[in-house]
């Protein structure tokens, strides 16, 4: 597949995300609305739902290309098939608790099921951490996949907010993927993903006329966890470590501020690090402008690591990227009107 080929993947699945949303338009704007609560960021109510028009298009036009005769060794095509049936159903999941609401319990088991299929579809000498036994290693990839997952959810609070996490994320696993780090077929993946999602972003263009919803969320949260294991496991764990690391960082801190305050850690809040810089006078536009940035950033520390393989190349993406992710997560923190 030449460079022709990788942008009409994009263009396809754009294409078919827009046009998928705005049939779904009416449909959600009667049964799918998301009303505002005192922690929503949102003033009015707006249909969720459009992940499903994200996924259907990711998943139709990589299906394709691989039904299409796609192959590189090492490939199994049913592994890839496995993936989608995981998506599939994670995105059923998201799409019954966006209208009815699941319970906490039931959620996360079937979340945790989606993501047992993931880890099963991951080729069985793919390792990231060589120095634990298999199976540990294996369960901890469930447990990190997992957390990854949810908090794609969590993080999706604010309009255009997937948008400048995932675009420059899937862009950059398709740039390491052509230089090694990922078998072709993830790089398709990635690229249908970001033209999935250019093809929503403008009905999500702040002020939203309609939101991912858990049908989105999650599986972009459950693709993503895969293609950042395909590198991990090629030997580029700074790379797949680097890329989501802004997510990573506000999520988890978050999550732990909330534990050591005792707080309900599974219920829905407004305390992220990007939440709380709209309290503190920043716009939406300059916080995603900032997110989409540092990402941009991530991703060239993550290309270096690939490109300059061993402890140099990898320390220098993940301090650069540490120290980039810190200054934002600073300057979320402090009043906008005192910054300089």
């Amino acid at each position: 597949m030449n460079g022709l080929g990788f942008g009409l993947v994009v263009a396809l699945a754009a294409s078919i995300s827009a046009g998928v949303i705005l049939a779904l338009l009416p449909l959600l704007h009667r049964y799918a609305l998301a009303h505002p609560n005192a922690r929503s960021s949102h003033r009015r109510a707006t249909p969720q739902g459009a992940g499903l028009a994200v996924i259907v298009a990711t998943l139709l036009v990589a299906a394709i290309a691989v039904a299409a005769g796609l192959r590189d060794a090492p490939f199994e095509p049913s592994s890839v098939w496995l993936v989608f049936a995981a998506t599939t159903f994670i995105a059923i999941v998201g799409a019954v608790d966006d209208i009815l609401t699941v319970e906490v319990g039931p959620r996360l088991l079937m979340q945790a099921f989606a993501v047992a299929l993931m880890i099963a579809a991951l080729p069985s000498e793919l390792r990231v951490l060589p120095m634990l036994p298999w199976w540990v290693e294996r369960a901890l990839l469930l447990l990190a996949s997992l957390w990854f997952v949810n908090l794609t959810n969590f993080m999706d609070g604010i309009d255009w907010m997937t948008i400048a996490e995932f675009v420059p994320m899937a862009l950059g696993l398709a740039l390491i993927g052509l230089l090694g780090a990922l078998p072709l077929h993830g790089v398709v993946v990635a690229l249908a993903l970001c033209g999935g999602l250019i093809g929503f972003a403008p009905f999500n263009k702040p002020v939203a006329r309609i939101f991912l919803g858990d049908v989105g969320s999650l599986p972009i949260g459950l693709i993503s966890a895969w293609l950042l294991l395909l590198a991990a496991g090629h030997g580029h764990l700074a790379a797949a470590l680097v890329m989501p690391l802004y997510y990573l960082a506000d999520a988890t801190l978050t999550l732990f501020r909330r534990a050591m305050r005792g707080e309900k850690v599974w219920q829905a809040h407004r305390t992220h690090f990007y939440q709380r810089a709209t309290d503190h006078g920043w716009s939406v536009p300059d916080i995603v402008a900032h997110v989409f940035g540092i990402n941009a950033l991530l991703v060239v520390l993550a290309t270096i690591s690939v490109l300059w393989p061993g402890k140099l190349g990898a320390s220098i993406a993940i301090v650069g990227g540490a120290a980039a992710v810190a200054w934002l997560l600073y300057r979320f923190s402090s009043p906008r009107s005192k910054q300089p």
